[in-house]
Order: structure tokens, then sequence, then C-alpha cells
């Protein structure tokens, strides 16, 4: 792909949900375990989470599907139990729809992740390989088409070339707060390019 194709998908709009859905669930991204692949009420979730944000002018990106978050609900950084209010939790989806609300940008956010598949098994997880992030690819340039974008963790910051900014699991929901407070501040200024892993 040329420098300048790519540049002009960036400034695209992604695709009509239900058929980017669809080929969501049609695809194979290494060994990650695709949970839309047989799964129905999470394939319309995800379409109607996609609509839903159609106007959102951020993507908030992270690493992977989390083994009790969108593994099992289909949203990325969204638990079950945030959902339903039954099922797994996940601390990383807390944290982050807490810190959205606060700064009150909950609808200017559609989140979204480097691999949007799960990478490990039903009980843990692990962190995606360099064929399943290029092999994930298409879908996050999609999503991140005419977006400003904001990279969670270092694998993200490294794909799309853009800020780190803190993952808040393990101790960091305060610098997810601080960084997300600077990056949505200055996001205005900055436009990341997704660039392949290395």
């Amino acid at each position: 792909m040329t420098e300048s194709s790519f540049n002009d998908l960036l400034k695209q709009r992604p695709v009509e949900p239900l058929e980017f859905v669809g080929r969501l669930a049609a695809a194979q991204i290494g060994a990650t375990h695709n949970q839309y692949a047989h799964s129905e009420l999470r394939q319309a979730r995800l379409v109607r989470y996609l609509e839903a944000k159609t106007a959102a002018e951020v993507v908030l990106v992270g690493e992977a599907a989390g083994y009790r978050g969108a593994r099992i609900s289909g949203i990325p950084f969204t638990s079950e139990r945030q959902l339903t209010g039954c099922g797994p939790a996940e601390a990383t989806a807390t944290i982050v729809h807490r810190v959205l609300a606060k700064l009150g940008i909950e609808d200017d956010v559609l989140l979204w992740n480097v691999v949007p598949t799960h990478p490990g098994d039903a009980t843990s997880n692990r962190r995606p390989t360099r064929l399943e992030v290029e092999a994930a690819r298409p879908f996050l340039i999609e999503v991140a088409a005419g977006r400003r974008v904001i990279g969670v963790g270092r694998l993200a910051a490294a794909v799309l070339d853009a800020p780190y900014i803190r993952h808040p699991s393990h101790g960091g929901a305060a610098e997810f707060e601080e960084g997300l407070g600077r990056g949505f501040a200055t996001i205005g200024r900055r436009r990341a390019a997704v660039r392949p892993f290395s």
C-alpha cells in the first residue's frame, strides 16, 4: 500500500457496521479466539455499539480483547457486568468507563483494540503476536479512519505511532486518567497514523 492510499484510508469514515462486523466475525486472526464467530449476540452488540459511535471523533485503542471483557461482552473495554448487571467484571473496563464519564467524554470516544479478538484462553490473556497485530490491522485502519486516535499501553502506542498513555491495569488508574485528560486536551493538535508493528 502506498503512503498516499494509506492516508486516503485514514481520511474516510468506517464502512457500514453490519458489513464490518460480518467480516470481523469471519476473520481468523492468528491463534486468537474470535468471540464474534459463533455469537449472534456479540455481533449484534458490536453492530449497535458501532452505530451508536458513528459520530465519535476519537478512538481510544488498547492492546487486545480481554478474557473478562470483550471476549464475553463483545464490546471493547467493556465487561458483561457493565452491560447486563451480571457476569464477570473487568477492572480495566470499570476504570476506563469511570474515567470517560468523569472527564465527560463518554459520547465522544469509540473504544477499540489493536487486536479486536482475544489472544489467550477463557481464563487468561496473552500479548498478541506480531502476525496477529498485522492480521488485525485492516480492522484497526477502518475503525480509526477519519478519527483522532489515542493509544492505551505500549503496544497500542507503538502500532499507532501515538503518544503513550499508561494502561489502567496493575495500579495504573491514576496515570491513565491523567494521561487521558492530557491526551484529550491536546489531541486536536496531533493525528496519529497506524503503522506496522515491529
